[in-house]
């Protein structure tokens, strides 16, 4: 649990500022977090992701500052608790199926990345670590695709969030491969990206939200 974790290119020893850009990258989960807490005024669910967004990037901090199995830990956990919200909030609020719906597509989550994570693990190889996040950008296109009919601008949007996760997870991909080209490496370029994304999709369900409320008079 305490033994060094060295993952990402730019670390090079076990010292607390290792990786001073993976770290300070992080801010890019706080600011989406703060902005996006001033956009969800009124809605619960939009500022409980906003709240785990925040910790995704204290998560993160401190994995890239100290970086050992407990703070390995810490940085995932969040993510994982991001996706289930959205999922939960997603399912009721998108799709409109209720909160006993929505807490059986959470459930129903982890068989789904039981069975995917391990597919784009044996398809592309290459993924390397990052086949733990491929299955997500297209469980986001599949709710995209359930609301295209009914909700385009926000099928829109969630095709939009899942191509900067692509992206995102396209930098995190590649950052032991480009090592010796890039000493810095580009998992920074994941948190900036990811930042980006994660407030998005926070906008997205807020747009959703408020488009469904009556205009005055």
């Amino acid at each position: 649990m305490w033994d060094a974790v060295d993952a990402y290119c730019e670390r090079t020893s076990p010292a607390y500022w290792a990786e001073p850009v993976n770290a300070l990258t992080n801010l890019a989960f706080l600011l989406a977090a703060l902005v996006m807490w001033r956009r969800t005024a009124g809605l619960p669910w939009g500022r409980a992701m906003c709240v785990v967004l925040a910790a995704i990037g204290v998560g993160s901090y401190l994995f890239h500052t100290h970086a050992n199995g407990l703070t390995a830990a810490l940085d995932v956990t969040p993510i994982l608790g991001f996706i289930l919200v959205y999922i939960f909030a997603a399912t009721r609020d998108l799709l409109g199926l209720g909160w006993r719906w929505a807490v059986r597509a959470v459930v129903a989550f982890f068989p789904y990345a039981a069975v995917m994570v391990p597919l784009f693990g044996a398809v592309m190889p290459f993924l390397g670590s990052s086949a733990g996040y491929a299955p997500i950008p297209l469980l986001i296109l599949g709710y995209a695709a359930a609301l295209w009919q009914r909700s385009p601008a926000t099928a829109r949007g969630m095709a939009l969030g899942a191509g900067l996760l692509c992206l995102s997870l396209t930098a995190r991909t590649l950052d032991g491969p480009l090592c010796e080209v890039l000493p810095m490496g580009t998992h920074f370029m994941w948190h900036i990206l990811n930042g980006v994304m994660l407030g998005w999709m926070i906008e997205v369900y807020r747009r959703h939200l408020l488009a469904k409320v009556p205009a005055p008079g």
